[in-house]
């Protein structure tokens, strides 16, 4: 079949906009005024007045159309469906759409490279067991009673299951939880306040043979009822599970004759993988704008809205921004790999980058996610200000108001979004470096409230195909790309210009609080 085709040209806007379509302005014209009007811009931010007035001068958004981002998804989808239904790390889904990202980029006149690292990978070859064989006999079923954590170690235990303080938020936090634990036994403790990882080790140090964490059920959210999809980050000496509440309730009840096996069959890999990297020609190369969206996608379907979406519309706005005259900051575009693995190659990246060359990022913008069916318009939280968000970098709340700003002077509402850990700006905030971005939501639920907003239905997920096969081009949300994109465009556009809200007189990198996410991508590390 004919593949879609990607216009050079500047397409006529599509009439999915919920906005009157403004006329564009013409790369051909004086880039001054373009200029003049960032920079009014960032005044208007600096002294607090909003931007909404001069977002209408900016010419990128122009040139970004739906028509184009649309026919970037068609191409993914195209990839996905002849190579195995997938993009997915170490598939040829993968490497032909970076193929395809770095042809589309080198036509642009950028010069793309391959930025490849090895990482360990943790996979589990088998499925894995836990039942209960005394006082009474059980099996429970994996993925519904439970999973096994990332990076679990691999054996086969039978041994009495022996609860650890299960009481407490702070359950296996301690060595003196452990006190008098008889060895060979399986722990059994609560999730809580530290670290999966800091549990393991301190049943480990013990003599667990192996650890069984229950989930604590504190919210309705499925990921504190149901098992816990967690991690341990690095390889744990004992095989790993984490159950749901009533699996560990069950446990706990049983008392003194608990007696339980369990298998895990795993194994950690040294693989290899790889970003795509590209910059403008032109532009201060001391004060760099780093623009990403992650490229692979899961094994289970074609990735459309995660992430091809976000894919889609950074590499339009790459393709139009030598369209401009010229940038005075230099613009980094970055195609993540393996970010499903656990945002692996944000993180070989950044820290990968010497201190002088981070000193050198003013600021990352992250685009995961920008055509939910059920969408929302969500703005990452740069101010800290939700209970689920890591302490942003300074500079990070002058990203958000941009966003904020845009989206209400076209009479369009917007939310915040926690910065929690699941995207790449994760390893960006933990060097200190100003990040902010758009996200249209996942597995979150839409409340009555949020459909006075955006329309769509209340009580079902942004996203209900998240991570399945039918997160495809059937189900992305074109207002929501639309409206994304713009966005999109407007700031890099602005930010190209200049980042003197972000990093002229805000960022305090050296004295920044470290941040500590509780998630690692779609993996709890507690």
């Amino acid at each position: 079949m004919p593949l879609p085709q990607v216009s050079d040209a500047p397409v006529e806007r599509t009439t999915v906009r919920s906005r009157p379509r403004r006329s564009p302005i013409p790369p051909s014209r004086n880039r001054r005024r373009a200029a003049a009007a960032g920079a009014a811009v960032l005044m208007a931010l600096s002294l607090g007045a909003a931007p909404a007035a001069q977002a209408d001068e900016a010419v990128l958004p122009a040139l970004v159309t739906v028509g184009n981002v649309r026919s970037h998804l068609e191409n993914l989808q195209t990839i996905a469906e002849y190579n195995g239904g997938n993009r997915a790390h170490g598939t040829a889904g993968y490497d032909v759409a970076a193929r395809y990202v770095i042809d589309q980029l080198r036509r642009a006149g950028y010069q793309p490279r391959k930025d490849e690292y090895e990482f360990d990978r943790w996979v589990e070859n088998a499925t894995p067991v836990l039942a209960q064989t005394a006082p009474e006999a059980r099996e429970f079923a994996h993925d519904t009673d439970f999973r096994t954590m990332s990076y679990s170690g691999a054996g086969e235990v039978t041994g009495a299951g022996v609860p650890v303080n299960p009481a407490s938020a702070a359950s296996g936090c301690e060595a003196g939880d452990f006190a008098d634990f008889p060895e060979g036994a399986v722990a059994i403790v609560r999730r809580g306040t530290c670290t999966f990882e800091q549990k393991a080790d301190n049943a480990t140090e013990a003599g667990a043979s192996a650890l069984v964490v229950f989930n604590h059920g504190a919210t309705s959210d499925p990921a504190d009822t149901g098992p816990i999809n967690g991690t341990l980050n690095t390889l744990s000496s004992i095989p790993v599970v984490g159950t749901t509440p009533e699996v560990g309730a069950a446990l706990v009840e049983a008392g003194e004759g608990l007696e339980l096996s369990l298998a895990v069959d795993a194994e950690v890999r040294t693989e290899t993988s790889y970003n795509i990297i590209a910059e403008t020609k032109g532009g201060n190369r001391d004060n760099v704008v780093v623009v990403g969206a992650h490229l692979d996608g899961v094994p289970e379907g074609p990735g459309i809205n995660d992430n091809g979406s976000g894919t889609a519309a950074v590499l339009e706005v790459a393709r139009q921004l030598p369209k401009l005259d010229g940038v005075e900051n230099r613009v980094r575009f970055a195609f993540w790999g393996t970010e499903e693995e656990g945002l692996v190659g944000s993180t070989e990246y950044v820290t990968g980058l010497s201190q002088r060359e981070r000193d050198r990022i003013a600021l990352y913008l992250n685009f995961d996610m920008i055509g939910s069916p059920n969408f929302g318009r969500f703005v990452y939280d740069g101010r800290g200000q939700l209970p689920d968000s890591a302490t942003p970098p300074s500079g990070s709340a002058a990203i958000q108001k941009l966003f904020e700003d845009y989206f209400a002077g076209r009479d369009l509402v917007s939310e915040p979004t926690a910065f929690n850990g699941r995207s790449d700006y994760g390893p960006f905030i933990e060097a200190g470096i100003p990040s902010g971005g758009l996200f249209s939501g996942g597995d979150g639920v839409k409340t009555e409230q949020q459909v006075e907003y955006y329309g769509g239905t209340a009580g079902e997920d942004f996203d209900p195909n998240y991570h399945t096969p039918r997160d495809d081009l059937d189900n992305i949300n074109w207002t929501s790309v639309d409206q994304m994109s713009d966005a999109i465009a407007f700031a890099v556009e602005t930010y190209a210009d200049s980042t003197l809200p972000v990093n002229g007189v805000l960022r305090t990198q050296q004295t920044q609080e470290r941040s500590a996410f509780d998630r690692r991508a779609d993996l709890w590390v507690r």
